[in-house]
């Protein structure tokens, strides 16, 4: 945060009119001045993630560039011209100059701080996104099977926006729509928290008259169900375990911000609260580690030190396992291992973390 106060937090309305000023030639750069100028007192930074989506069709376009309408409209009024026959529409368009635009965009993500804390950031999850002409109205080699096969093509590959013929864009588009385009990190962990307190306890008086049969070696018996889950009520969700153990690490140094961006849901599904998000690093090793057969925890240590120097962070491979994709959560389990036998060591406080991770494991 600047030393200037903040006047107001960003919301949604106003952000998106700090995108909308954007110019397509010079969003890229002046994304971040845009916000800090309409938001004084806080400083963004902004962060891309490779992660290609495209929109569905908005637009067709003739061969000479004339925009000829909405896509599904164009669609609907050229099927009813033809009484609804399919075969009639493949063969006007197969071999005509028609084509359709979307957007394909990729996930962005600006933060700001807001105090020393770890989870003291504003964090706005954005789409950047251009407008291509993706391919022909129809599949030249196939006969669509119904409508719905026109409104939604798949006959175009989408692996890269670059190999399309680019029409407008860049844009910035707010996402998240589901409670997570605009978000206070500190505040939503303290909602998180207290929505899952509320959720337990509102089962309280059900689990309360609740027998389980548990099987042991003496046999089977009934017992209560709170008595086999002492700990119910106290449960710690992932996503405060999360930013509660980078605060106990040695990753402490630096900021959560600049090396996680956080996908953000917080809506309603069949009557039920449903809150909390997927970390996404910003920063990732070359390759995974997976633990391999016969491979000594002297060698886990070393990969898992080089992966902290190839990431930039202490302890980053801890947090990698706990996102389940980059580290085998089996080799947080065999140093953790290690550690209680004493044959390898880390720092103090990675080592508690490690050791409470092991006995209570989350992962995302």
């Amino acid at each position: 945060m600047s030393d200037q106060k903040p006047v107001r937090l960003p919301d949604p309305a106003s952000v998106e009119t700090v995108l909308a000023s954007l110019q397509a030639q010079s969003a890229d750069a002046e994304l971040a001045p845009a916000l800090n100028k309409s938001f004084p007192g806080f400083a963004f930074t902004v962060a891309t993630i490779g992660d290609p989506y495209w929109r569905n069709p908005h637009a067709v376009v003739a061969a000479d560039g004339t925009r000829r309408g909405d896509h599904r409209a164009w669609v609907e009024k050229e099927l009813a011209e033809l009484n609804g026959d399919l075969t009639a529409f493949w063969n006007r368009h197969r071999e005509g100059d028609q084509k359709f635009a979307e957007w394909r965009g990729a996930s962005a993500f600006a933060f700001a701080p807001t105090g020393p804390g770890v989870a003291d950031f504003m964090q706005l999850s954005l789409g950047r996104e251009i407008e291509v002409l993706a391919g022909p109205v129809v599949d030249p080699d196939y006969r669509p099977y119904s409508a719905d096969d026109l409104l939604e093509p798949t006959w175009v590959s989408r692996a890269s926006a670059a190999e399309a013929q680019q029409l407008a864009g860049p844009v910035y588009r707010l996402r998240g729509r589901a409670g997570g385009g605009v978000v206070h990190m500190r505040s939503f962990l303290a909602r998180r928290a207290r929505i899952e307190r509320e959720q337990r306890e509102a089962r309280r008086p059900e689990l309360e008259n609740r027998i389980i049969c548990e099987v042991g070696p003496a046999g089977t018996r009934d017992i209560p169900f709170l008595e086999a889950s002492p700990g119910w009520f106290d449960f710690v969700p992932r996503e405060n375990r999360f930013f509660a153990d980078w605060q106990r690490s040695s990753a402490c140094t630096h900021r959560i911000f600049d090396h996680w961006a956080f996908d953000i849901h917080d809506l309603e599904h069949r009557r039920r609260r449903e809150i909390g998000f997927i970390p996404r690093p910003l920063k990732m090793p070359a390759a995974k580690l997976a633990l391999e057969d016969g491979i000594s925890v002297h060698r886990l240590i070393e990969r898992t030190e080089a992966i902290d120097a190839e990431v930039g962070l202490p302890f980053a491979w801890f947090f990698l396992m706990t996102h389940g994709h980059w580290v085998d959560p089996d080799v947080g389990e065999t140093i953790a291992e290690g550690l209680r036998a004493g044959r390898v060591r880390l720092p103090d406080r990675d080592a508690a973390v490690l050791l409470a991770w092991a006995d209570k494991k989350y992962l995302f």
